[in-house]
């Protein structure tokens, strides 16, 4: 998966952010956003697309990642902002902080689909490349789409506690058919977006 990043190196970029979220089609809790910078010559292997890993994995690699990183950041669109700015846009909010946030600034930003404009990092604008599938196709990304599932679906199970019922713990807050039954019986929670139709089918 190096590929992408060593064409970057020829093109005269040396350090490569990649940038992934986790939870933009969900029902229900934050939208997350990682952002990881991994130096040319550190490999970890097993690193791929995050919705190709069992949890217990993503969770080995994660830890990896945040440890040999030269880089990492998160952030966290909640569902208030979502109703409030709609979810592409908190998706874009969350990459732009969570890139913004990096402790070492790259020459470039590879982001995973989504559009951005040049975001400032330690003082310096840093490039954008939006790529199609870019959890596929760049190391970097892959293990940013492994930190923002594995830090998502923690704050989901711990939602889980805070409002039981509601199977957060299993879902992670996705539509599935325990998630409509439980929204129907006991209504939407503060978690939930109510800007979707289906936390609130009767909605305008």
């Amino acid at each position: 998966m190096r590929g992408l990043e060593q064409q970057l190196a020829t093109a005269g970029y040396g350090l490569v952010a990649g940038v992934d979220e986790a939870g933009r089609g969900c029902l229900a809790g934050p939208v997350v956003a990682a952002a990881v910078v991994v130096a040319p010559d550190c490999l970890i292997p097993g690193v791929d697309d995050s919705k190709r890993l069992s949890g217990s994995r993503r969770q080995r690699l994660a830890g990896a990642i945040k440890q040999r990183a030269a880089a990492w950041s998160v952030a966290i669109g909640d569902a208030a902002l979502i109703d409030r700015i709609n979810v592409l846009e908190a998706t874009r909010w969350a990459m732009r902080t969570a890139l913004a946030s990096l402790e070492v600034r790259p020459a470039v930003a590879v982001v995973d689909a989504v559009r951005l404009d040049a975001v400032n990092v330690r003082g310096a604008e840093v490039p954008t490349l939006p790529l199609v599938r870019a959890d596929s196709l760049s190391f970097a990304v892959a293990c940013a789409s492994i930190i923002a599932k594995t830090d998502r679906d923690r704050l989901m199970t711990a939602y889980d506690r805070q409002y039981p019922g509601f199977g957060f713990a299993s879902h992670k807050g996705y539509a599935s058919k325990h998630h409509s039954a439980a929204l129907r019986e006991l209504g939407p929670t503060p978690l939930h977006r109510l800007t979707f139709r289906s936390v609130l089918p009767s909605r305008e």
